[in-house]
């Protein structure tokens, strides 16, 4: 049969679980965060117009064959069957990534790896155009973009872009501090964030940035919330994802910390980063919080900046638990077994006092290293 297959990166966001992905660089463009491993053995890739539109050709005859097993709702069997029968590793991953997304719906797409607007407007629009040409039912379709290059592209054009059909650029900024931002490397200032993002949002584009609780350490905590409560109000963005920090092995940054020059902040400095972040940013934004990630200890963070009371409210109510109920609630989150706080009601009385008393021993800097391991796991 003639290669019908099409590349697909190694990530996306948890918003674009259910979207189609579309690789159209790979790796980074910078590739130097100190706290980032993702793409280090990945030299920086831009693919060709030509290569790309034949990935969406090649999308598009998986999705008419995948089709055919819809007859007014979709033959289950009929679509593991056909899956089954697939002998290639990649043909099968093809498949099934077309089928999830048509399953859902069909609507979303997501433009992969780290830095897509890297590559060039022209290349990026003419890609744009034809993958709505071919798919005429996408409703929205989203893309990374590093802080440092979106800041290059004026507003005039992300309205060409827009235009061309990319509706939302999802941005590590990680932090708004200067000072953090320079001990992680990322390569770019908060002069630059805030000029991208005013840009991205003037050209008509949605804009969804990351902040990283922790990523500063304990010695820069209130400076990370402070810095990134000043870039939110200033840019207004759609979204404030959060992505509690991780120091994993191999990193410059666990480097830092194993060598004294890096002290890790603990869950509770984490959660009163996001506390100040929320309580210093412009209340009049519109601008959505979301925790929309499993490393993050506090799930239900979940709300617009005009909302702080409710969302602060939230925050306080876990601040005030007495601190072995926090530790314990820390540890049955980071093990799978609770979504929220309410959930360690359903240990019973001698669960939790066993559940307890493995925590007792621990130091509060050998409980922050526990639980670091614990969240290195998940990324």
């Amino acid at each position: 049969m003639e290669n019908r297959l099409f590349r697909i990166g190694p990530i996306r966001p948890p918003s674009e679980a259910d979207s189609l992905l579309i690789q159209v660089t790979n790796g980074c463009t910078w590739n130097k965060c100190r706290f980032c491993q993702l793409y280090r053995h990945t030299k920086f890739r831009a693919y060709s117009a030509d290569s790309i539109k034949e990935d969406i050709d090649n999308i598009a005859y998986w999705a008419e064959r995948i089709k055919r097993h819809n007859h007014g709702g979709w033959d289950i069997p009929a679509l593991n069957d056909e899956l089954a029968s697939l002998t290639d590793d990649v043909e099968r991953q093809c498949y099934y990534m077309v089928a999830n997304w048509l399953l859902s719906g069909g609507e979303n797409v997501f433009l992969q790896d780290g830095n897509t607007t890297a590559l060039s407007s022209g290349r990026l629009t003419d890609v744009l155009k034809y993958l709505r040409q071919v798919f005429p039912q996408i409703r929205r379709i989203t893309s990374y973009g590093r802080a440092e290059n979106l800041s290059k592209t004026s507003a005039e054009g992300f309205a060409e872009l827009k235009e061309a059909g990319l509706d939302r650029i999802h941005s590590g900024y990680e932090t708004g501090s200067d000072a953090v931002l320079e001990r992680i490397n990322k390569g770019v200032t908060q002069a630059q964030q805030i000029t991208a993002g005013k840009a991205v949002k003037a050209g008509g584009i949605e804009l969804s940035i990351y902040f990283m609780p922790g990523v500063g350490g304990r010695d820069l905590s209130q400076e990370n919330a402070a810095g990134t409560a000043h870039v939110i109000s200033e840019v207004g963005p759609d979204f404030v994802r959060i992505r509690t920090a991780a120091i994993k092995p191999g990193t410059e940054l666990h480097d830092d910390w194993q060598n004294g020059l890096f002290e890790l902040c603990s869950d509770d400095d984490k959660v009163r980063e996001i506390k100040s972040v929320i309580e210093l940013s412009d209340r009049a934004l519109d601008t959505e919080i979301r925790s929309d990630h499993m490393i993050n200890l506090l799930q239900d963070i979940d709300g617009r900046l005009k909302d702080r009371d409710m969302l602060l409210d939230k925050i306080d109510r876990y601040l005030e638990m007495p601190e072995d109920e926090r530790r314990l609630f820390q540890l049955l989150r980071r093990t799978l077994r609770a979504y929220g706080p309410e959930d360690m009601r359903n240990l019973s009385a001698g669960e939790k006092e066993a559940l307890i008393a493995t925590i007792k021993p621990y130091g509060e800097r050998a409980w922050s290293i526990k639980m670091n391991e614990y969240i290195c796991r998940y990324v």
